[in-house]
């Protein structure tokens, strides 16, 4: 054997050595990497099969259902196509219905954000037993729906209601509070009881702002309002952005309208207050009360798209007064 032969047999597994380290040592990584990938499907795997069962599943099936006569009993349903959807668009209580819920998202989203906002302010101040007082004051969020509406019927209640107790003791006649006129009133302050949620989210907030720059402003001579609304409002933005889209979705989907009822039935639209009769209420009353499963349907997937659309526009119309502490397009 020559010695150029000699030379290139004890030249190639030192060249060939490198690159078995290489692949050898690129085997535990993609093997932790796999482990990993194997980790987050397992403990993601509930959720996963919980969406897709109970949210992807239902909707599939609500859309199908919009397009047929099904009424959840008799076998005798039909495909109508888009028969369901020209009805909905041409029902005049459909409409009345959209126009009192728009009114009262109008409404109640932007009471209840200020006042939120306004106890967030309050409990923030360095006052003795400040701890209690954000208990108390988020204690009503607590309180399930269903109990908070009970609690606001008895309240209100014609015959032996506090309310109307109070009214006596000033010589005033007993009013329905759960009737028509004043019905929308008792609902706006039964969503204003469970501003305690809004509250502790914009405390998070506040505490979040730096305090030399209200320190600054005060040394510059801006007031206290001056202050809050050239420094606070602007960097509370985001979480004032975020309140007011889960609001608009949250006032759309209530159904403290019929919790709050005189009788809490779906007798019909009658059972419910027409000032209260809102979309989430015709949808129940056509579900529940005239069996109209495929109506009904039309009816929620229309609701979702209005939904889509709302906050479509709220972020579109909002995307030059909320500021955030990092650009969203800078992290793309």
């Amino acid at each position: 054997m020559t010695a150029d032969q000699i030379s290139s047999v004890t030249q190639r597994p030192e060249s060939a050595a490198p690159a078995d380290r290489i692949r050898a040592a690129d085997r535990p990584r993609s093997s932790m990497t796999s482990r990993r990938h194997r980790a987050f499907y397992m403990f993601a795997s509930p959720w996963i099969i919980g969406f897709l069962l109970l949210t992807v599943f239902p909707m599939a099936y609500a859309l199908w259902l919009s397009f047929t006569t099904f009424d959840g009993i008799s076998p005798n349903w039909r495909y109508v196509g888009l028969g369901n959807y020209r009805e909905l668009f041409a029902d005049s209580q459909t409409w009345d219905a959209l126009g009192r819920t728009g009114l009262f998202a109008l409404t109640s989203v932007p009471l209840s954000i200020i006042a939120g906002l306004g106890l967030a302010v309050l409990v923030n101040r360095p006052i003795r037993a400040r701890g209690l007082f954000r208990t108390l004051l988020y204690l009503p969020a607590v309180v399930p729906p269903v109990g908070a509406a009970l609690a606001f019927k008895q309240l209100f209640d014609q015959n032996s209601g506090a309310a109307n107790g109070v009214l006596n003791i000033f010589g005033i006649d007993a009013l329905g509070w759960l009737a028509d006129p004043y019905a929308r009133y008792v609902l706006l302050m039964a969503v204003l009881w469970g501003a305690g949620n809004i509250m502790i989210i914009s405390l998070a907030g506040l505490q979040d702002i730096p305090r030399e720059l209200h320190e600054a402003a005060r040394i510059d001579g801006a007031s206290a309002w001056r202050s809050f609304r050239s420094i606070t409002v602007p960097l509370l933005s985001p979480v004032l952005l975020f309140q007011t889209v889960t609001g608009v979705i949250a006032s759309v989907q209530t159904i403290l309208p019929l919790l709050l009822s005189p009788d809490g039935t779906l007798n019909g639209a009658t059972a419910i207050p027409q000032s209260n009769y809102q979309y989430m209420m015709h949808v129940l009353v056509e579900y529940f009360a005239f069996g109209r499963y495929g109506y009904a349907s039309a009816l929620l997937w229309v609701l979702f798209a209005l939904i889509l659309i709302a906050t479509g526009l709220i972020f579109k119309f909002t995307s030059g007064v909320v500021f955030y502490n990092v650009d969203p397009e800078a992290q793309k």
